[in-house]
This record gives C-alpha cells, structure tokens and sequence, in this order.
C-alpha cells in the first residue's frame, strides 16, 4: 500500500477553484512613516549623545585638552541610540533581524575590489573638486584633525571604520532602498546622495562644493550598494574612500573631502 505525498497548503480557494496566489513581499519591508521617524528621532539622539558626555565630563570633573575627546564620544552614543531604536522597531514592528534587513550580507565582488573602487572615487572626487575650485579643507573635521596623536589616531579610526558603517547602514542600507522601490535605481540612489552631502556641509566650513563632492561619492557608494546587493561592500568602499582622504588632509594642495 503507498503512501500518499502530503502537498503544501496552496491557500484559500475562491469559487472559480483556482488557488489565490501569495503576495509576493515588499522590498524593502518597511515604510516611510518608519523613515520619518527615524529622521525625527536623528536630531534627539545626537542631542542626548553630547548631554551624557558632558554630564560625565562634569561629574569626573575633566577637560578635553582636543576637539576630537568630546566629539567622537559624543557621535558615538548619538550613533548607539539613533541605531538601537531601528533595530527595535525592525524587531518589534515587524519580527526581523537588524544586521540582514539593512543589507549587511556577503558579496560575489572581492574584498579588494572594493577597496580599488574606493580609492579610484576618491580620486574621481578629488578631480571634480579641483574642476570645482573647491577650497581647502576646513571645519570641525579639519580642526578635530590638530590636535595631539592620540586624538589623531581616534579620528582617523572613527573616520575609516565607524562612520562609514554607519552612514552606509543609514543611508544605502536604510534610505535607498526605499527610495529605489519608489523611484527607481537611478533617482533612488541619487536621491539618497543628497542628504548624505549635505549631512557634511557644516563639517567642512558651510561649503556648498565640499557637500555637491560627498553628495558625489555617496552616489558611488549607492552604485556599489545597488550593484552588489551589499550595504557592506558599501560600507568598504566608503572606508576606503574615507582612508585616502585622511592622508590627502596631510598632502599640501589635495583636497579629498570624506
């Protein structure tokens, strides 16, 4: 005697005996109401960031003797915070992991390919700015970057390994996916851009070219994000970027915002 295969459940069938075919998933899962809030909740939490800082400053009764001892706390908490409440609401709302949701998966494109094509807009970016007369560099960035070794290597390591990962996860692993879905490859990504480089204006002394060159590069780091299916290939090639622009603070005459 067989036994019968059991076969999966095809769902309700209406009148017609045709089964109703599942919807399939919105990508990404999430909404604009999810986009304004974290945009809402952007501002507070960097707020909150600087106030423990200086509360503990305060209460340890300590002076920083560099710019970089209370900004790169201060961003880091405000960075903590922002982050934490997108992970709740992905996994309250709507039952899915952080890390995965955002695109933070492996790649067909190497490690070092990613790190070329890093290097070659920061190079792409620098021309344009020198086509641009942009001036030299200068802000909070630049005068974060005067102070003594420590505060240096700080900087540097803030600069090349925590904020690309998180502007990539804001922006290429967040923001752009959704304004892809709605507006398609090209404008998603130059749309996502936009904000990136005006989210660095004030840090390079209000200049309008230093943020039209971020904007920029952060049109290449979505291309890479697009391509690659990966908010971390992204997120390389931003740190990469982000390495040649370190050095390029230290070489007379280049100016390669990150």
């Amino acid at each position: 005697m067989s036994e019968e295969l059991a076969l999966p459940d095809p769902g309700p069938v209406p009148e017609g005996g045709v089964p109703t075919p599942a919807e399939p998933e919105r990508v990404p899962f999430w909404g604009y109401s999810d986009l304004f809030l974290m945009a809402g909740l952007s501002l507070p939490c960097m707020f909150a960031g600087l106030a423990l800082v200086k509360l503990a400053m305060t209460l340890l009764h300590w002076r920083a003797t560099a710019p970089a001892e209370e900004a790169v706390p201060e961003t880091l908490i405000g960075y903590a915070l922002l982050f934490g409440a997108l992970m709740v609401i992905l996994r309250v709302q709507y039952d899915r992991p952080f890390w995965r949701s955002l695109g933070w998966n492996s790649t067909r494109i190497p490690f070092l390919w990613n790190v070329i094509a890093g290097l070659a807009a920061a190079l792409a970016v620098g021309f344009v700015g020198h086509l641009m007369a942009t001036p030299p560099s200068s802000g909070p960035i630049v005068e974060m970057m005067k102070g003594p070794v420590a505060s240096l290597v700080v900087v540097t390591l803030f600069g090349t390994i925590v904020a690309p990962v998180c502007e990539e996860l804001a922006f290429r692993g967040f923001l752009q996916p959704l304004l892809v879905r709605s507006f398609g490859a090209v404008a998603g990504i130059l749309m996502a851009a936009a904000p990136f480089g005006m989210l660095h204006y004030w840090e390079y002394g209000d200049s309008w070219r230093s943020a039209v060159q971020i904007g920029l590069a952060g049109a290449t780091f979505g291309w890479m994000r697009q391509a690659s299916g990966s908010t971390r290939a992204a997120a390389i090639m931003h740190a990469s970027f982000n390495a040649l622009s370190f050095v390029s603070l230290f070489t007379p005459g280049r100016n390669l915002p990150h």
